[in-house]
């Protein structure tokens, strides 16, 4: 029904767009996708959550213009594909006449997606959040952040479509955050770090600014997403859990992807924290990696392995010390994972376009019909 090309983002926002919902990224480019379903006495609204076929859809009331947040069924767009279900942050055709309840009838292209692949040996994706503009990686300063684990986020960031911000919390339990910060920046190419302090207040003006429109905030569990987001919102709108003596870290707390609205303006997406951030393919990895793959272009052959080949600039990077090799195997590790889901995905495909010929094949002979290839 609509190009998925003309999706805008919330970047393309005008601030003279005059719609209640223009707070949330509901744009002008969107009104204009959305008037043949408006034809159809369709509403616009946002998916706040989603729960057991049900979910909660923020939209403007017809006679007040004022933002309501309605329950709808979700069960004419529910997909048994956990990528294409309704999903947190999408924009989605509501039908208030429906009965028993209002029912989601469509939902449009998304401009964005975060999609990881599920949990376990699956190569299935989930989508934790669509539409978003900037995906916010929490990490705590309470112990040695895991370079490892930012870096597979960076990827997941990258590969979404939206741009990826780092945010180090808890800033007011150590005194070196400034030297921990510049690790991190070493393996974040292209990508803000900041350090913040949502006890202290530290830093949140300039997070807050960072994030003028729609932001899905990703991390583990115990890393502070909830008082951040608290901290954002300016209230308190997600449980905070008291943490560890031991270890300074949070306990898990965050049950939902939940959207809320910030003042001033944006939403901000919670997520649960994520125990395995599973790649689901793309050129993630390759945007997470900018800086090696900087050093592949000058390697003597296209097709280096970066193993034994002469003239590789990545091993010479390796050599002297300018690339570390933890880094590198990092690099290769989240390669060889997007590749096998990659090959699945195609496996998938083929697959699916087998049964789609035998069911039209089966079909056609049933009629008498020749079948033809």
């Amino acid at each position: 029904m609509f190009n998925a090309a003309s999706v805008p983002s919330f970047s393309d926002f005008s601030t003279t767009f005059d719609s209640p919902l223009a707070g949330h990224g509901w744009t002008a480019e969107f009104e204009d996708l959305f008037s043949p379903l408006a034809e159809a006495g369709l509403v616009p609204g946002r998916i706040v959550r989603v729960d057991r076929g049900q979910c909660d859809v923020v939209l403007a009331d017809a006679e007040s213009g004022e933002l309501r947040t309605v329950r709808a069924d979700t069960r004419a767009v529910g997909d048994a594909d956990m990528i294409n279900c309704p999903c947190t942050g999408d924009w989605a055709a509501v039908d208030l006449a429906a009965e028993p309840m209002p029912s989601v009838a469509a939902l449009l292209p998304r401009s964005t997606a975060i999609i990881r692949k599920v949990a376990g040996k699956r190569s299935d994706g989930q989508v934790l959040a669509a539409n978003v503009d900037t995906v916010l990686i929490a990490a705590s300063l309470a112990a040695d952040p895991d370079l490892g684990r930012i870096e597979r986020f960076l990827a997941l960031a990258w590969e979404s479509g939206a741009e990826p911000l780092v945010v180090l919390t808890k800033a007011d339990l150590v005194d070196d955050a400034d030297f921990i910060r510049a690790d991190v920046e070493g393996i974040a190419p292209g990508v803000t770090v900041l350090v913040v302090s949502a006890e202290t207040g530290e830093g949140i003006d300039v997070l807050r600014a960072c994030t003028p429109g729609s932001t899905a905030l990703v991390g583990q569990s115990g890393v502070g997403k909830s008082t951040l987001t608290n901290a954002l919102a300016g209230a308190e709108r997600m449980a905070v859990q008291a943490t560890r003596s031991v270890d300074e870290k949070g306990r898990h707390t965050t049950t939902t992807r939940e959207l809320i609205a910030l003042p001033g303006g944006g939403v901000l997406i919670d997520t649960p924290g994520l125990r395995e951030v599973g790649l689901y393919g793309g050129e993630g990895v390759a945007m997470a990696f900018a800086d090696i793959e900087e050093f592949a272009e000058a390697c003597r052959f296209q097709d280096c392995g970066h193993h034994t080949e002469p003239g590789c600039a990545v091993q010479a990077a390796l050599a002297d010390g300018t690339l570390p090799q933890r880094r590198m195997d990092s690099y290769l590790k989240l390669q060889r994972e997007s590749e096998w889901i990659a090959s699945r995905s195609d496996a998938r495909l083929a697959s699916a376009r087998l049964k789609k010929w035998k069911s039209i094949t089966k079909s056609v002979r049933a009629s008498g019909r020749p079948v033809k290839r």
